[in-house]
């Protein structure tokens, strides 16, 4: 697609502000618009720079099936990338997709979790010190990820009953 002399090069193409715009209407997480535009750029790349609202499920399978298959990505990326177009379709196009039945689905790979004992949890716990101890302590005991430990606030902790 050739870019015309009028358009500048560094403005920000429509179809994408449009999906960052959606998407902060809904109030999804920023990492999921990052996500989310990362793939559809991707996916445009991928069918050498057309519009998404040309192209229709074909293409879409045509697109999952070579990141199964040519790119070997995981169930779970493979899965990011799809919920990435069907909502470009759906919610920014206005065109939601039918069957995407043809596409070559990635495999799950299956992985037994690692998981310390409680030894070497207190091991781990007695390395520590200053103010990294009580926040590992604190991911350890409530099962919260790194980045929700880091933004919890002295507001989101009852102390009366021991919660978060």
């Amino acid at each position: 697609m050739a870019q015309s002399s009028t358009t500048n090069p560094m403005s920000p193409s429509p179809l994408l502000q449009n999906l960052r715009n959606v998407i902060r209407r809904k109030h999804y997480s920023l990492r999921t618009e990052e996500i989310y535009v990362r793939w559809v750029k991707h996916y445009i790349r991928y069918h050498q720079l057309r519009h998404p609202a040309e192209m229709d499920e074909s293409h879409v399978v045509q697109f999952l099936t070579h990141l199964a298959v040519d790119r070997q990505v995981s169930a779970s990326t493979q899965n990011q990338a799809l919920n990435a177009l069907v909502f470009l379709y759906k919610r920014v196009l206005n065109r939601p997709l039918g069957s995407l039945a043809g596409a070559a689905r990635a495999k799950s790979q299956q992985r037994l979790p690692v998981v310390f004992t409680r030894d070497e949890v207190v091991a781990l716990l007695n390395q520590l010190d200053g103010t990294i101890w009580p926040v590992t302590a604190l991911l350890y005991g409530s099962g919260l990820r790194l980045i929700e430990g880091l933004r919890l606030r002295v507001k989101d902790i009852d102390f009366e009953r021991l919660a978060i």
